[in-house]
C-alpha cells in the first residue's frame, strides 16, 4: 500500500467514524490528518473544508473549498467541493452565487454526481424565488430513477423548465 492509499485509507475511516467525535474533535482529527500533506495541499483544504461543514462551520469551510478549488482539486473531489461549496454559500445567504456555480456544474461535466448537482441547485432556485424551475430539475433527476412514469416525468419537468431539463 502506497502512502497516498494509506492516508486515503485513514480519512475514509475517519469519516466513517464521523458521528463518535465532538464537532471540534473531530475537525482535529481531519488536520491533524491534512498537516501530513505537502503545504497548501487541495485535498487536505478540501477535506478540512468538508470537516467543517459537515460539522455546522460553513463560515470557515467556504474558504478552504474556494482554496481546494482555486489550487487545483480534480476528478470527484473537485465536483464535490463546487456541490458543497454551492450548498455551504446557500446556507450563508448566498443563493445567487450557489446558482450559478452549480448552473455551470451541470453544464461542465457528467458522472454519478450529477443527481447531487441538480437536487442542491433545485434548493439554491428555491432561495432566489424560481421555485417552479426548482422542481423541474428534481423531477428531472428523479425521472430515470422510477420504475414507471419515467417518459411522463421527464416530459412534466421538460414543461417547468423548458428544453435544459
Amino acid at each position: 500500500m502506497t502512502d497516498d492509499q494509506d492516508w486515503e485509507r485513514r480519512v475514509a475511516e475517519l469519516w466513517a467514524a464521523i458521528d463518535r467525535y465532538g464537532r471540534d474533535d473531530f475537525i482535529l482529527k481531519v488536520g491533524a490528518l491534512a498537516t501530513e500533506r505537502p503545504a497548501g495541499d487541495a485535498i487536505a483544504a478540501f477535506e478540512l473544508a468538508s470537516a467543517n461543514d459537515s460539522t455546522g462551520y460553513p463560515e470557515r469551510a467556504a474558504p478552504l473549498y474556494r482554496h481546494a478549488l482555486a489550487t487545483g482539486l480534480t476528478g470527484l473531489r473537485r465536483r464535490r467541493a463546487v456541490i458543497q461549496l454551492a450548498s455551504t454559500l446557500r446556507n450563508l445567504g448566498q443563493a445567487n452565487e450557489s446558482v450559478a456555480l452549480l448552473t455551470d456544474e451541470r453544464a461542465a461535466v457528467s458522472d454519478e454526481l450529477d443527481d447531487a448537482v441538480s437536487a442542491t441547485l433545485a434548493l439554491a432556485l428555491t432561495e432566489v424565488g424560481r421555485e417552479r424551475e426548482a422542481v423541474g430539475i428534481a423531477l428531472a433527476a428523479l425521472a430515470p430513477h422510477l420504475k414507471r412514469y419515467n417518459r411522463s416525468m421527464a416530459n412534466y419537468a421538460k414543461a417547468l423548465i423548458g428544453d435544459r431539463a
